[in-house]
Order: C-alpha cells, then structure tokens, then sequence
C-alpha cells in the first residue's frame, strides 16, 4: 500500500555495506566510516558552496554539539547508505514526529477523509422550532475556526431556526479527552492545549492586556482574522503577585486563570491553552447564533451521541489538505487529533499512550521500523526513533509516494542565516525542535536531480531532562544550541545534495 513491500525494505536495510576506513570519535560518538559511493566533482551551477567538500566530522567538530548528533543519507530509491554517523542510536524526534504521524492518518482515515461537525435538532424540528435539544457535535476537525462558527450559525438562521425548547447540549465524545498533550509543559503554553471530538481555534484562547490608569483591562477572545468574539468560559484575574507569570484552575464550567500584575507592562497578548474545548466551542457558536436571532442557554455537555435532524454542518478540508498544513505549521493539536481519530479506526482507545501504541504497532507492520512514539505530535520527549528507522521509513515510502508533496520546502541558507536564492538543492522535510532537541528528515533532490533520503536528530537528553518545569518555555543554553544545529543541519544537506550525484 505504502510504494514498497515488507519484502522489499528487507533488501533496502540490508544492502548497507561494511563502511570501511577511519572511525573518529565526534563529541562522545562514534563516526561512521566512508561513504560507500565515490564522492565526484561536479559541474558549479548556482551558488553551491566550495564548504560542501569539508568532511562532515570537521563540521560535527565545529558544531560543538553536546549530547548525541545522530544522521543518516541514503539513496531515496534503493536505501544505499551514504553516509551515517550514530544512526542506531534512538534519539527525541520532536516535530519529525509529525511527519510518521501524517502517514498514519492517511493511512488509516484516507486521504480524502473529512471531519464533519454537525448541529442536531432532536425530539423534532418544525415552524423554525426545535422542539428537543439542540447539539453541536463534533467529530475532532482540529482546524476548526471561529469563523466556521460563524458559518454554522448563518445557516442555522437560514433554515428557519427561531427557538430551542430544549437545552444547548455539545457532544464531543467522538475522540478521548486529553487535558494537555504533554503535562510536563507549563500550564499556559499555548503549544500543549488539551484534545477532544471538538476543537476550536487549536484549542487557544486570545488574552490581551492593556493599562487603563492604575489598572489594567483585560479581555479574552477568539478571534480569527474576521471576528473577535469574548468567551466566558475563559477568565482571567490580574493578582498582585511576583511569581508565577500564570496560573491555571478549573472553574468547573470555565477555565479560571490568573496572570502576576508585575510582568504586565502597557500592553500586550499571548494565547493561552483551552482546557474544556468543547465548552469553548459552545460559547461561540451561541455568541454567532445570538447574532442571528436565536437565543441558545449556557451549553452542558451529553455523552450520549444524538439522533435527529441535522439542521447545519461543517466539513473540514480532506486529510491531504490537513496534514500539508500540520506539517507546515508544525501544529500539536493537528497532529493529535488525526493520529487519535486515526487510532480509534481500530477500535475505542483511552488517550494519548493507547493511540501512540497502536501507532507504533502501524509501524513496524507498514513500515518496518520499531520506532516508540508516546503521542503523534513529538511534544513528549519521551518518544524515541533512530536516523536510521526514519531513512528506513521514508525510502520505503519513496520520493514518489504520499508524504514528499506534503512537506515543507527547506530554504538553504549562508552562514548568517540568510535565505540562498535558486539554490540548485531542494529539500522537502520536516523540521522538530524542543529545547536542546533539533531535528530534521525527508527528502534531498541534488544537484542532478538524484532523489536522496536523510534523517538528522541532535539531542542532549540530559541537559534537557534537568530543566525545571517552570523554566520550559526558553531556558538558559536553548537556543543557542538547537541555533548551532541548524547551522549544521544547513552545512550537511548542502554537501549531500552538490556531493552525492549519479555516478557516471
């Protein structure tokens, strides 16, 4: 199903030769030897950098990196290795994560797969009058979006609702609830929002500030490019306070937050994580719908999921469509809400671990790697995947197969961080940093047009393991290093794609 068979990616594992020559030792592993293909000069064209030809040992030194650089470079279409360095070694993907994670969704729900979110009307609806509940269901679409809300009310409004003579009721039992992707993250990062059958805005809510006198206004919204509706389930308490920055507490039917009055200046916003999505969707859909003219109570929740009339929908765009933007955006909510609806094709699940699971069980039988995921958006720092598991999966894909158009483009860049125009190396892949975690894989096209697959994971586990919880959001060290592995990232991919042309 996947471009190659089982049987296949046994040959292209094993047709890695013996790598000959010297073995260094590079900031504590081991360096792979040699490539196996002869390295030929070829013809400048562009701005290829003559840097291309220094030895990627040189530039593992210069790097500095501690903990473990793990990489491999193989031949796209035959899974020749070309060169490696610390490839066994299991390392954090980060976002790469996401990438295994696309391939699962596709696999699993099809690439033309839709999520539906539905309004019902149940015990009848008739004259403009739903005479039972009324119930927006959700089916997990994790880009759902304020103004698809507003979309769902006009048309509510279009087919002649006027009254509800029962109550406003969500239902978003369709996937498992999650309070937050990674619970060793910061209450407030808005990166690590919980999941559940609905979702809205990426679970974000928008907290913006400003001093008025000796106080401070504060509102809380979700907005889109359109609209700006206040949300109620959504508070927050300016405190007098140094520390800490944020705190979170369950206000039963409203996310109840405090922000520390000492790090407010004039103004300012961030968004926040929504922890009761479904309730957060609700306030929404009833600020739209008042605007229509039709008056919904506060939302409570059913887990009993309804029969009725479907008075509005809403569709998401296909499953292609979704993983592109994950894969651009790199969005946690995206990639969990699929990896989740993708797991629950097999069967019910209870959260995040059991769906990592059986993803890690779609691995080894689709893919041929062990690969261990706990969750689909790489948040959590517990998951681990080899260099060379990853090259493994992607040449058993193939350049030509599904996940290559739905990559990002990778600019190449100078040693400044600036953009290399027309550069003649194209790269399709995608990128994952957590602090003290750099990573990146997918596809190289050289300079001749050779197709070449790659997997590069930077991690110093130990240094990462000793930050507090408090200090995750950019803690001392961080950026300086995964800075220092991009610039290594750059350096590698455009020696591999000047070097590594078809022999003549």
């Amino acid at each position: 199903m996947m471009g190659r068979s089982r049987q296949n990616l046994g040959r292209v594992l094993g047709r890695r030769a013996v790598l000959g020559g010297m073995v260094s030792a590079v900031a504590g592993t081991a360096l792979a030897n040699a490539p196996v293909r002869s390295l030929r000069p070829v013809a400048r064209s562009g701005p290829i950098d003559p840097a291309t030809h220094i030895a990627p040992e040189v530039m593992l030194l210069d790097a500095a990196l501690s903990g473990t650089v793990a990489f491999m470079l193989a031949d796209a279409e035959t899974g020749e290795v070309l060169e490696a360095n610390a490839e066994q070694i299991a390392q954090p993907p980060a976002s790469v994560a996401k990438a295994v994670t696309a391939l699962y969704a596709l696999d699993q729900l099809g690439a033309e797969h839709r999520f539906e979110t539905q309004v019902i009307a149940t015990g009848g609806f008739a004259d403009g009058v739903c005479l039972g509940d009324l119930v927006l269901v959700g089916s997990g679409d994790p880009t759902l979006d304020t103004d698809a809300m507003e979309s769902v009310a006009r048309d509510l409004k279009a087919v002649g609702l006027r009254e509800v003579r029962g109550e406003f009721q969500i239902y978003e039992d369709a996937l498992p609830y999650v309070a937050t992707i990674d619970a060793q993250q910061p209450d407030y990062l808005g990166y690590s929002p919980s999941v559940s059958g609905l979702n809205l805005n990426f679970n974000r809510v928008h907290f913006e500030w400003r001093r008025a006198g000796a106080d401070y206004s504060v509102t809380m919204d979700a907005r889109s490019e359109k609209h700006r509706p206040d949300v109620a389930m959504a508070r927050m308490r300016v405190e007098r306070r140094e520390t800490p920055v944020y705190a979170y507490s369950d206000g039963g039917h409203f996310d109840q937050w405090s922000v520390a009055r000492s790090a407010l200046g004039n103004a300012g916003a961030r968004w926040l994580p929504v922890r009761k999505p479904g309730l957060y969707a609700a306030d929404v859909l009833r600020t739209f719908a008042r605007a229509q003219g039709i008056a919904l109570g506060t939302a409570s929740v059913t887990r009993a999921r309804p029969e009725g009339a479907v008075l509005a929908r809403f569709l998401s765009g296909t499953m292609t469509e979704q993983m592109r933007g994950m894969l651009k955006f790199s969005t946690n909510l995206t990639a969990e809400a699929a990896g989740l609806a993708a797991s629950q094709r097999t069967g019910a699940i209870d959260g995040l671990s059991a769906s990592a699971s059986l993803m890690n069980r779609w691995c080894k039988a689709e893919l041929g790697i062990d690969a261990t995921f706990v969750d689909h958006s790489g948040l959590g720092d517990q998951s681990r995947i080899s260099a060379e598991q990853m090259v493994a999966a992607l040449v058993r894909v193939g350049p030509n197969g599904n996940l290559r158009p739905i990559l990002k483009d990778i600019d190449m860049t100078d040693e400044d961080r600036k953009r290399i125009g027309d550069h003649p190396v194209q790269v399709a892949a995608k990128t994952g940093t957590l602090n003290f975690v750099s990573a990146l894989a997918g596809y190289i096209r050289a300079v001749d047009g050779r197709m070449l697959a790659f997997a590069f994971f930077a991690a110093d586990v130990e240094r990462r393991a000793a930050i507090s919880r408090s200090d995750r959001e950019d803690p001392s060290g961080a950026r300086s290093y995964n800075r220092r592995a991009k610039r290594l990232q750059q350096r590698l991919l455009q020696r591999w794609g000047a070097l590594y042309t078809v022999d003549v």
